[in-house]
């Protein structure tokens, strides 16, 4: 009955991580596909949203949900009777004690890996984002032998190497840079932005009218409405999202690690978000894009996909803190390799994405690459949990009694630790709790498992 439950368990374990994996896998997708979808469709009242804001409200969904699943795991814990001023006080002393401060170093790393990861899809189709993203691999592994003292093997240097030309292979430009354009007037989708536009979009063109073609601002206003294909910005944006990322996602984990007290995840969300907020809020919004903000407002372009961006990758962010907490990378690979062929289909539906040699070629690499270091990882952790694995733990039944009264264990297996528990007054004792059950002096049968246990509960009774 036992292992059939033990059996119950670790399928339900099994079922919950595959569909961790599923749920990523779709949140990678759409995110990316929002995000670029978000840059190329025309822009709410001739005005196209402010990047910073994005971020900033990214910070603020952040912790909005992970602050509510703090305070409910704290409550957990909390007598009824205990006021909500004593709990918010509680998650305040959680939050902002111990090694908190620690986690300002990768809260502005993931800030910064966000606001480059709107500049890298402003400028790259989804499908070419989603493939050199993988160059985070990289990182990942140069910053884990740096911080974490994880060695880096041989074969995953020559995986590296793969990585690097699958990723040229993709970036390798197809055509003429000057007429590539973000959008396309033959995509086959173009989503309603509210309930007033797919109004408006009945009325026909005629209800549009004709500017003067010699304004001021008309060349801002021109790469609003079509937006161009940098494929150098948004290459070294994506390599620069990918060193912040890498980086500050090894550092949290060295913080986790390094910890003197267990924290909850949850806590630590709040800590990331909150350390967050304030390069998001100062440098992005106020010092880069004040005098837009103070202008046109703070919601200047907001419509319900960009509101689904924002909450998508809320989402994102605080699964990826559970993934390494929790170590799930391997997992989190398979997810991301399965993410870079919907994400090309996908492209290639809604966006018109042109499948070429060196693109197909590229990506398989970098699929063979991530798929490759997920089965390392997965026998690395698999080896590392065999060879800490503690020896077992015997009880040697006792044999018969010996005329000098002690009894004498059989010698244990040399691989195995043998604990024997103390014999003396042992009888006495069982003697002393039941004298009527038991006559000592005749006792010179062997003390079976039963007998034993029983000695064990009368000598505490």
């Amino acid at each position: 009955m036992g292992e059939s439950a033990q059996r119950q368990s670790s399928g339900l374990g099994s079922v919950w991580k595959h569909l961790s994996w599923a749920l990523l896998t779709v949140q990678c997708t759409s995110f990316v596909l929002l995000l670029h979808y978000s840059r190329i469709m025309s822009p709410a009242g001739g005005k196209r949203y402010l990047t910073s804001t994005t971020v900033f409200f990214n910070e603020v969904v952040k912790l909005a949900i992970s602050l509510t699943m703090a305070l409910y795991e704290v409550s957990k814990t909390a007598p009824p009777s205990v006021p909500a001023t004593s709990l918010f006080f509680s998650l305040t002393t959680a939050i902002f004690s111990g090694d908190s401060w620690k986690l300002a170093i990768p809260a502005c790393l993931y800030t910064l890996a966000n606001s480059l990861q709107y500049i890298a899809l402003s400028n790259l189709p989804p499908a070419t984002f989603q493939a050199s993203y993988q160059l985070k691999l990289i990182v990942v592994a140069i910053a884990s032998l740096v911080l974490l003292k994880r060695p880096v093997s041989l074969r995953k240097l020559g995986l590296m190497v793969l990585l690097l030309a699958g990723v040229a292979l993709v970036q390798m430009p197809t055509g003429n840079p000057d007429d590539m354009t973000l959008q396309d007037e033959t995509a086959r989708l173009a989503f309603p932005r509210s309930l007033e536009e797919w109004k408006a979009s009945k009325l026909g063109r005629e209800s549009l009218h004709k500017r003067s073609a010699t304004y001021e601002g008309i060349e801002e206003d021109m790469m609003t409405a079509n937006p161009r294909l940098n494929a150098t910005v948004g290459l070294l944006a994506t390599v620069g999202a990918c060193l912040a990322s890498g980086v500050a996602s090894v550092y949290f984990e060295k913080v986790l690690k390094d910890s003197a007290k267990s924290t909850s995840l949850w806590i630590r969300n709040v800590q990331l978000s909150v350390y967050s907020i304030f390069p998001a809020l100062f440098i992005g919004v106020v010092f880069l894009d004040g005098e837009k903000v103070a202008a046109n407002g703070f919601f200047e372009g907001y419509n319900w996909i960009v509101w689904s961006t924002v909450v998508v990758q809320a989402i994102g962010g605080i699964a990826t803190s559970f993934y390494i907490g929790y170590a799930f990378r391997d997992g989190k690979n398979m997810a991301m390799a399965a993410s870079i062929v919907l994400t090309t289909v996908a492209s290639v539906w809604l966006f018109e994405f042109e499948l070429t040699a060196n693109y197909l070629l590229g990506s398989f690499a970098v699929l063979v690459v991530t798929c490759l270091c997920e089965d390392a990882n997965s026998a690395s952790a698999q080896a590392k949990r065999q060879t800490f694995r503690p020896p077992p733990i015997r009880v040697d039944r006792y044999e018969k009694e010996s005329k000098s009264g002690d009894a004498s264990p059989a010698s244990p297996s040399p691989n195995e630790i043998s604990i024997k528990l103390p014999g003396l007054h042992l009888r006495a004792t069982y003697a002393l709790a039941a004298p009527q059950a038991v006559d000592i002096s005749k006792s010179t049968h062997e003390t079976t498992e039963l007998q034993f246990a029983d000695i064990i509960f009368a000598s505490f009774a």
